[in-house]
């Protein structure tokens, strides 16, 4: 018998690249963030699927053209792949409604908050978005996986400014780095894992495994 493999992990491109400034149409990543790829291979080996997806409102306001994205793509693929880590797709929204280029300057489903990004991605690799998980930098992207039913965390890394609170906008978990994201997912997977051992058993009442990381799975 076979099984698909439907469980994926959707990290913001600012959670995983460091990024120099873009002046012209160019890939501007210049490397990993420190500890993001060691998180990567561990997801990977617990066989979570991994995605980026990323806001990319320059095409918008016109400081690059939406051609200038594939190489783009390519770069950050060559970056992983330097560090043992593939990737099974890249999503990212050209859209900004206060951009200046008309076709892109426009209200759309893909640009975050809004979910398009992970559910065009469920749809076409057949994921099942209530086994995955969104992992971010701001409280958007918390908001996007909410709304696309899958599971949240939020890198507590300084990126988020506004703290605008709502109902979708309360992350599952808070880590401070895609490392520690993927150990807290992983020991969030064990504790659920061991529930539903001891309830098969007859044993309903399980103190849930934290794995000496108390404090930071806030869901």
């Amino acid at each position: 018998m076979t099984t698909t493999n439907d469980r994926a992990i959707f990290f913001d491109k600012d959670g995983i690249f460091v990024e120099g400034p873009r002046r012209r149409a160019e890939p501007a990543a210049t490397g990993v963030r420190p500890r993001a790829a060691e998180g990567l291979v561990k997801l990977r080996e617990a066989g979570y699927r991994l995605f980026i997806v990323a806001s990319e409102p320059g095409v918008a306001h016109g400081k690059y053209r939406e051609s200038a994205l594939e190489p783009m793509v390519r770069r950050f693929e060559e970056l992983l792949e330097a560090k043992d880590v593939a990737i099974d797709g890249f999503y990212y929204c050209p859209h900004d409604p206060e951009g200046r280029v008309r076709a892109y300057a426009v209200a759309c489903g893909c640009r975050r908050p809004e979910p398009g990004l992970i559910e065009d991605a469920c749809r076409e690799h057949g994921l099942d978005p209530l086994r995955s998980w969104m992992v971010g930098s701001l409280l958007d992207d918390v908001e996007a996986g909410r709304r696309a039913g899958c599971r949240t965390v939020l890198l507590d890394d300084g990126r988020e400014t506004e703290w605008r609170e709502g109902p979708q906008r309360e992350p599952h978990i808070k880590a401070r780095d895609a490392m520690t994201a993927a150990d807290l997912i992983l020991a969030r997977e064990r504790a659920e894992g061991h529930q539903v051992s001891q309830r098969l058993h007859g044993r309903d009442r399980v103190a849930p495994e934290r794995a000496g990381l108390a404090g930071q799975d806030v869901g």
